[in-house]
């Protein structure tokens, strides 16, 4: 009778888990993690491209309607020209209502490039591209994410 009170007493004090149970739930983990991780970079990268893309699509369209209320011209130049999208003025140089609300950036939380006459494609609309996930200006080219060339 002594034992058998002594075993369930041993019993109702063991709380926790034991050394080897914890490493087999670590060694599980670590298994998944190493399954799951290398599919969501991926995926992240593919995000930040389509959303960078999609970024430029809406640069491109408050260019368009610069462009409308500048009798049909975009303006020419560098990056420098988006700023008139910010603060652009009227044909009696009074300040007009902006086309952006801030200064656009891609992804990568880097500032969009920006060049009119297009020189990168034979296109009639200004090029305009982010640098992509290096963060390094390849001039449209390498990994930077263009107007020019972009697939859906």
């Amino acid at each position: 009778m002594y034992q058998v009170r002594q075993k369930q007493q041993t019993r109702q004090k063991r709380h926790g888990f034991t050394l080897l149970e914890m490493l087999i739930v670590l060694g599980i983990i670590l298994v998944i993690a190493a399954m799951v991780v290398p599919n969501l970079l991926g995926s992240q990268k593919k995000a930040n491209i389509k959303a960078t893309s999609a970024s430029i699509h809406n640069l491109e369209q408050a260019f368009k309607l610069y462009a409308a209320e500048n009798n049909g011209e975009y303006p020419q130049g560098g990056q420098e020209q988006i700023q008139l999208l910010l603060e652009p003025t009227s044909e009696d140089g009074k300040a007009a209502d902006p086309f952006l609300e801030s200064m656009p950036l891609d992804a990568w939380g880097q500032v969009f490039q920006y060049e009119y006459p297009n020189n990168k494609a034979k296109s009639t609309k200004p090029a305009i591209w982010s640098s992509g996930p290096d963060k390094k200006d390849d001039n449209g080219s390498g990994d930077d994410v263009n107007n020019w060339s972009q697939t859906e």
